[in-house]
């Protein structure tokens, strides 16, 4: 069956074929078919090898094995068959996906039927191209690291084409260089449960993952990975699906990713909370008055509500962590955004806020964002803020510009956080009483006092008081992007008091 490439760019020249063969067919015509396509395949065939692991590793221990899938359902049984394409697809539809979506009765189980269940699955129209794409899978030796590590670059560049190519994608997708510094100033240890309360595509679940995995020194710390560390929920099928996968590649065989509404748990009857939580809720979106009334402090904007979420979910310990992503104007707005800030001030210390330019999520957001990082125990006391800089560009003639926001064609690299790691560690050692507190101030980094901050009703926008006077009014594009952060505040009220005026309407008719 593993009829193997003999490097790992003819493996991921094969896997970019599969890609296209999927592209081509009438079911799988975008980007987000065929990567859903894609992604319950290789699911399918990384589980039928990791359960011939397990079946050895129970053979040699004399104990006896109940296998996940029972025949003819393992990948094993059905891919490797030299079938007619109609009768391929014809056992596809009608036997296995039926199959899947009917398991249950333990953790893994449960784990595949959400894979496949509540949602109608992605399959070829053509048989014929449904067994090229399986020929290719099925040499793609997923017991070597090497394919499993070459697969999994493929594949995080597929979600990366995703969320660049599919605007409504860029909901569950967040830049990786942002993941990556997120989990580096945060810092999770082996030991910690790590939770992503709306985790897409498990961008931060998979980079924890790697980063933790550089601690690991025992079976025991191996084992804690794997079984006990990571906690995600989506409350859409399809980053679901591929959150899962990217999950499984990166080397978490069962990580625990629910496919549910985050925000229908009453958050005044949490029982289970993580050590050290790391998102990109959705903002943007609005929720009816059935879901916030799981919320203290009601609103309609999501941001808002999964801030709460947060906050309720950290274990009330000392050294419980957060870092996420917030749109600007969770900073500034007040009424409804204040009250929940007062809280989060009050009960957590909420030591940096960087803020980013526009453009970082681009294409599919030019909504300006910051990256907030808060902890047990509370109350704040300061706050070190660093405003993130794009670099300079050259334009058609050669001349320098400077930057102002990212693109698609320039986007946000790791590189472009190199000073805030630099300063973000000096603000880490003065607050720990270890460095002096000029260390981590710059022209692009600057403290406030919680005072400050309650002189300001609770705005926690990054105003620089190192700009020059040239600077002193932000540019255009952050301009425009708070005016249209304005408006969406607008439009929410608005369809709040329609929605008022509905409630009333059908009141005085009943």
């Amino acid at each position: 069956m593993n009829n193997r490439p003999q490097t790992r760019e003819t493996l991921a020249n094969e896997i970019w074929r599969a890609c296209d063969i999927l592209r081509r067919d009438n079911n799988c015509g975008g980007i987000m078919e065929y990567v859903e396509h894609l992604s319950w395949l290789l699911f399918l065939r990384f589980l039928d090898a990791q359960e011939e692991e397990w079946e050895m590793q129970a053979h040699l221990a004399g104990r006896e094995y109940r296998p996940i899938l029972e025949p003819p359902y393992r990948w094993r049984d059905w891919a490797t068959k030299d079938w007619p394409a109609d009768k391929l697809l014809a056992f596809v539809h009608g036997k296995l996906i039926p199959h899947l979506q009917n398991l249950g009765g333990d953790r893994l189980r449960d784990i595949i039927r959400g894979v496949f269940a509540e949602r109608n699955v992605i399959v070829c129209a053509s048989g014929y191209n449904l067994k090229e794409v399986i020929s290719i899978i099925n040499r793609i030796d997923f017991h070597s690291q090497d394919d499993i590590f070459t697969v999994s670059q493929v594949y995080e560049e597929l979600l990366r084409r995703l969320g660049n190519e599919n605007r409504l994608a860029g909901e569950f997708y967040t830049p990786r260089p942002v993941v990556r510094f997120i989990v580096e100033i945060v810092n999770p240890q082996i030991g910690e449960t790590i939770y992503d309360p709306a985790c897409g595509t498990c961008g931060f679940l998979a980079e924890a993952y790697l980063w933790m995995k550089r601690q690991e020194k025992t079976i025991e710390d191996h084992k804690t990975l794997q079984e006990r560390t990571f906690f995600g929920q989506e409350k859409k099928p399809i980053p679901a699906l591929l959150g899962l996968m990217n999950m499984v590649l990166h080397g978490v065989t069962a990580p625990r990713i629910l496919r549910k509404n985050t925000l229908e748990e009453n958050i005044r009857q949490v029982t289970e909370r993580y050590d050290v939580i790391m998102t990109n809720p959705p903002f943007g979106g609005t929720e009816g008055r059935h879901i916030q009334q799981n919320f203290p402090v009601k609103s309609q904007a999501t941001e808002l509500l999964f801030l709460q979420h947060i906050m309720k979910k950290l274990k009330p310990r000392d050294g419980a962590r957060c870092g996420m992503v917030v749109p600007e104007g969770t900073l500034f707005r007040r009424e409804a955004f204040a009250e929940v800030k007062q809280s989060l001030l009050e009960e957590f210390n909420l030591h940096t806020i960087v803020s980013l330019p526009p453009g970082t999520f681009a294409p599919y957001s030019d909504v300006k964002t910051a990256l907030i990082f808060f902890e047990h125990p509370g109350p704040t006391r300061e706050i070190w803020y660093y405003e993130l800089k794009p670099p300079n560009w050259i334009d058609r003639e050669g001349r320098e510009r400077e930057g102002t926001r990212f693109t698609k064609q320039y986007p946000i690299k790791d590189e472009h956080f190199e000073e805030a790691r630099r300063l973000w560690k000096a603000w880490d050692a003065y607050r720990k009483g270890q460095g002096p507190r000029e260390s981590c101030l710059s022209e692009r980094s600057w403290i406030v006092s919680i005072e400050e901050i309650k002189k300001r009703g609770y705005d926690l926008t990054a105003r620089n008081p190192n700009r020059k006077e040239t600077e002193s009014l932000p540019p255009p594009t952050e301009i425009v992007a708070n005016l249209l952060e304005r408006e969406r505040e607008i439009l929410s009220i608005v369809e709040e008091l329609n929605e008022l005026l509905g409630n009333n309407k059908e009141g005085t008719q009943a």
